[in-house]
């Protein structure tokens, strides 16, 4: 059969698993919590509520079983995605084995011996910022700053939702350009992107807003007590800072990250008390830390070839078209509109940025290519967006994860996420006045 001549009510129907799953993982969220259940959002994970979008697939293939279950196999056995999960597992084992050798602590204590009391403000953002870039995790670095930003909020008299957007605004940056942020990685993936390529494009917007953001905490910032810190250890930055310039560099990025592994167990060695005999339990702990994304990515995968089969891509695309067409903007403006509010709108409903990237990927690649955006464009737009989204939804695990160390609601914590609202704002003016230029030749995956 060929699946792209399905008629439109065929393609139409692809999309009812996909659908499902939005429901059933939103809307258990929702009623949970309705009835106060802490991490509601999370109480179903992600990768069992797609279980039953996948037997809908199956079901609605109308083919002989083991025919849908090659289908499902095919998509979950997707070589982007593959290569993906497998990044996946070195990024966890480096985030592992760097926190287990005390590299966390110690670019933490780095970032705070060089913020004066009355800067405090911009301080937590350069540092969250520098963190969640290095750690290639926004929950990785509220985890490890919260409960520090909590006590220093109390010392100093600052209002706790302010700190906890500042948190909320360095974690979002770092989570959207770092070169070993799940994020980055679905995105260069999915649209056939290099990792330095797709940094060098999202720099020249997130440092802008970045920039803006800091100017705007500096003009909040108020006197403050004097920050206390335990001795810093900078031999334990080193593998952050060798693992961001290696990539930066061009460096393939699994030589990147198994390099990152060595250094940090290395330093460990020599400059603290690691001992190297557990080095194998702690990877083995960062290969787990990943299980529910690398499963995530496969089945979702494994879904969206079923719809790519029946012809729910090639509908959508058109749909998409059709609207961006609509704008009537110059070039290719409202294609790259078309890819950002795609992330955009998929993460409000998921609630988890790798999966909209994930779920959005085929589709915006399509346009991409179709409309001479360079796949360095479309993978920094989809992973902005998708941050954006991320960072201002009160029921993302970032939002509750800060709300709970603060004893505030997320809904506060959202609202004051200046960063992403500042980033959605420089990113919508740098795609209407400086559009990509048209597409010689698609870049070499890494």
């Amino acid at each position: 059969m060929n699946n792209t001549t399905l008629a439109p009510a065929g393609a139409k129907r692809s999309l009812l698993p996909l659908l499902f799953f939005v429901a059933l993982f939103l809307g258990t969220g929702l009623y949970l919590q309705s009835e106060g259940v802490a991490y509601a959002f999370y109480q179903l994970p992600g990768h069992v509520a797609i279980i039953p979008a996948l037997i809908l697939a199956i079901w609605l293939h109308k083919a002989p079983l083991q025919q849908s279950i090659d289908v499902m196999i095919k998509g979950a056995g997707n070589s982007n995605i593959i290569t993906m999960c497998i990044i996946y597992l070195l990024a966890g084992a480096f985030a592992s084995v760097a926190t287990a050798t005390g590299g966390v602590d110690a670019a933490v204590n780095a970032g705070l011996s060089l913020v004066p009391a009355p800067w405090l403000l911009p301080g937590l953002f350069v540092i969250a910022a520098l963190i969640s870039t290095a750690m290639g995790t926004s929950m990785g670095t509220i985890g490890a700053l919260a409960p520090i930003a909590v006590g220093l909020s109390n010392q100093a008299g600052l209002d706790q939702a302010l700190v906890a957007g500042v948190l909320l605004s360095g974690a979002m940056f770092g989570d959207n350009l770092s070169i070993i942020s799940d994020t980055t990685i679905a995105s260069t993936r999915t649209q056939g992107a290099k990792m330095a390529d797709k940094f060098r494009e999202n720099i020249k917007i997130a440092l802008p807003a970045a920039a803006l953001t800091l100017l705007l905490y500096i003009v909040l910032a108020t006197d403050g007590a004097p920050v206390q810190i335990d001795t810093v250890n900078w031999s334990g930055v080193m593998p952050y800072a060798a693992i961001l310039l290696l990539a930066v560099m061009g460096l393939n990025v699994f030589i990147v990250l198994l390099l990152g592994i060595l250094l940090a167990a290395l330093q460990g060695t020599f400059f603290a008390d690691y001992a190297i005999a557990n080095l194998g339990k702690d990877i083995a702990s960062g290969f787990a830390s990943v299980q529910e994304i690398f499963l995530l990515a496969m089945l979702v995968s494994a879904l969206s070839e079923f719809i790519k089969q029946q012809g729910g891509l090639q509908w959508i695309a058109g749909k998409i078209q059709q609207a961006a067409s609509s704008l009537k903007l110059a070039g290719n403006k409202a294609q790259q509109l078309a890819i950002a509010a795609l992330a955009f709108s998929s993460n409000l409903c998921i609630a988890n940025n790798t999966v909209a990237i994930v779920l959005t990927g085929e589709i915006s690649k399509t346009l991409a290519q179709q409309h001479q955006i360079t796949p360095k464009r479309s993978a920094s737009l989809l992973d902005i967006f998708a941050c954006i989204s991320q960072g201002l939804v009160p029921y993302g695990a970032q939002a509750l994860l800060l709300g709970a160390s603060f004893g505030i609601s997320p809904w506060q914590v959202v609202t004051q996420s200046y960063y992403c609202l500042i980033l959605l704002l420089v990113a919508v003016f740098t795609i209407l006045l400086k559009p990509a230029k048209p597409m010689v030749t698609a870049a070499t995956p890494v």
